[in-house]
């Protein structure tokens, strides 16, 4: 006989207010033939719309609904990691509030993982977003590829389901730079994928915008990658190299032809290059030395001002 299975849903929620009560209802009636218990952990990231009072509303017609709120804007990754610490299940659903991630596809997740998997994710075979998302979400994946020197399917996000064991390690990452398939991707297990069903987004508009995809894709290499600095010391080498045979050039030129290298304009050019590639290296030096300032000044993740249906932590 199979034990009591708990499942814990996690939702980081910024705007979409309109959506928390179909998504809390629609989740209820999907988990409640899967699951003996579940708990549905809604992390309010300072949504400028009035989530917490909704969310708060929520909790107190259904015990099973928990709510997080943040003292201020974290950002999405900070929100999840916020929910993972205080999900009590044997599995955690993480997925988007928006219900762009439909809820019913959570017994689909749940059912390929009872086939000896610990990560599960959905994957948007067709995403229902606009052209320019999609687009932008393409060169984020590429650039991170890139730097990073792994693969990343492009149709996966967050959604997903996790075992137990999968969630206790990712919590031991505590870095300042989150990304949580990431950390899920360096934990390991066992991992599988499988589509899913995308909606239309009905609600709001989504939060990252082209500057913050850039900005998580700058943080997502720095964390997890060295490569920029070792292209600059190869990039160093060639100029150098150049350089050096340029300079045997102008000393062969002089004895056999007997021409002088003049020219301001090129002594100009050539500093003005070499000042700037002084410079990009300093500032990419100085922002790996800001996030390690970031890590050692050990500051919390997330502020949590108010929980509800959570037993405060000390």
């Amino acid at each position: 006989m199979d034990r009591p299975v708990k499942i814990s849903v996690v939702s980081p929620v910024y705007g979409c207010r309109e959506c928390l009560g179909a998504l809390c209802e629609r989740v209820a009636a999907t988990l409640a033939p899967i699951a003996d218990d579940f708990e549905i952990i809604l992390v309010n990231d300072a949504c400028p719309q009035g989530s917490w009072e909704h969310i708060q509303a929520l909790a107190r017609q259904d015990p099973r609904i928990k709510g997080i709120n943040f003292s201020r804007n974290f950002g999405q990754h900070y929100a999840i990691t916020a929910g993972l610490d205080h999900a009590q299940g044997d599995w955690v659903v993480v997925m988007d509030c928006d219900l762009q991630d439909k809820p019913e596809e959570i017994g689909k997740l749940y059912a390929k993982a009872r086939e000896g998997y610990d990560i599960v994710f959905g994957q948007r075979v067709e995403r229902q977003d606009s052209f320019f998302k999609r687009l932008s979400s393409r060169l984020f994946y590429w650039v991170l590829e890139y730097f990073t020197d792994t693969e990343h399917d492009k149709t996966i996000a967050n959604f997903g389901i996790f075992s137990r064991q999968v969630i206790e390690t990712v919590n031991r990452f505590r870095e300042q730079n989150r990304s949580f398939p990431l950390f899920v991707k360096i934990a390991g297990f066992k991992r599988t994928q499988i589509p899913v069903e995308h909606d239309d987004r009905l609600y709001g508009k989504s939060s990252y915008n082209f500057s913050k995809l850039v900005n998580l894709a700058i943080d997502s290499i720095v964390a997890h990658s060295n490569k920029p600095l070792r292209l600059f010391i190869q990039f160093g080498f060639f100029i150098a190299l150049g350089s050096m045979l340029y300079a045997v050039w102008l000393v062969l030129s002089y004895f056999l032809y007997g021409d002088i290298a003049e020219g301001w304009t090129s002594l100009m050019v050539s500093m003005f290059f070499m000042f700037g590639l002084l410079f990009g290296i300093l500032g990419i030096l100085g922002l790996y030395i800001g996030k390690i300032f970031d890590e050692v000044k050990g500051r919390p993740l997330y502020i949590i001002q108010e929980v509800v249906n959570i037993e405060p932590r000390s």
